[in-house]
């Protein structure tokens, strides 16, 4: 199970990034849990939509043993760095295409934590939103979680920001997109002007001129995408007390859909 749940190359990927363990001064202690053990309970956690205490004891851990590695992970921004490790090799294979990216947003109904707010498409019941950025295959670069009720024009300059500097093969590291497709709900001039300064094409549907219906034959890919991120059940409610935590979650389903890539 922990070999199907992380597997080889998986795990040497992670070996980058994980940081080094604590070590008690005054020594002794109990011997520290399988670190590929625990890896495997936090992604089974991720996918299965389980709650911590619940988790099988098949992974040589405790549940407070993942939540507690799990929490120290993520305070290290270690899915944050598998993910640019794994965009870094998708990038060297050739897999990466940032002719034609792609923004959009997805709401999740909340039932505690920050992050959250009225959604205004679900009767002003509490909900999150995840914004992403695909490239041209739906592979994830940036993704950012907001309130429901923040709109999606707020989400494209810190999206854009947030995209992570890839390895090039050739030159300095590319983290901006040739072009960006959007939806009507990212028309708005400043924004238009914020993307040419920045030298990205955009191609944005204008309201009340044209249908977004012949824009979506570019961007079905990030609504696959989005589609791939419900794959990780712990996304389709935000349970997290804590923000850091459920960008963690969202971290880690990033993470599995472009190393699923890799391996194919």
């Amino acid at each position: 199970m922990v070999r199907q749940l992380v597997p080889d190359s998986l795990w040497e990927l992670f070996l980058r990034v994980m940081p080094v363990a604590p070590v008690r001064p005054q020594g002794g202690g109990r011997r520290r849990a399988d670190d590929r053990g625990v890896l495997a309970a936090i992604l089974c956690v991720a996918t299965s939509g389980c709650r911590w205490r619940q988790l099988p004891p098949m992974f040589g851990a405790s549940w407070q043993t993942a939540h507690r590695r799990f929490t120290h992970w993520t305070e290290a921004r270690v899915w944050a760095k598998l993910h640019r490790i794994i965009l870094d090799e998708l990038q060297a294979t050739g897999e990466l295409d940032w002719s034609r990216c792609a923004i959009d947003s997805v709401s999740l109904r909340a039932v505690k934590g920050p992050l959250t707010g009225p959604n205004p498409t679900d009767r002003g019941k509490l909900g999150s939103k995840i914004h992403l950025i695909t490239d041209r295959n739906g592979l994830p670069l940036s993704l950012g979680v907001s309130g429901a009720n923040m709109h999606d024009s707020l989400g494209l300059e810190p999206l854009v920001r947030g995209i992570l500097p890839i390895r090039s093969r050739r030159g300095p590291r590319r983290r901006r997109p040739a072009k960006l497709h959007a939806d009507k709900g990212y028309d708005y001039v400043h924004l238009r002007r914020w993307l040419r300064k920045r030298g990205i094409r955009h191609r944005i549907a204008r309201k009340g001129i044209e249908s977004s219906q012949r824009l979506g034959r570019h961007r079905w890919v990030v609504e696959r995408t989005v589609s791939w991120l419900a794959g990780c059940r712990r996304l389709h409610r935000h349970y997290e007390r804590k923000a850091e935590h459920f960008l963690g979650f969202v971290g880690i389903a990033a993470t599995l859909i472009c190393h699923r890539r890799l391996t194919n």
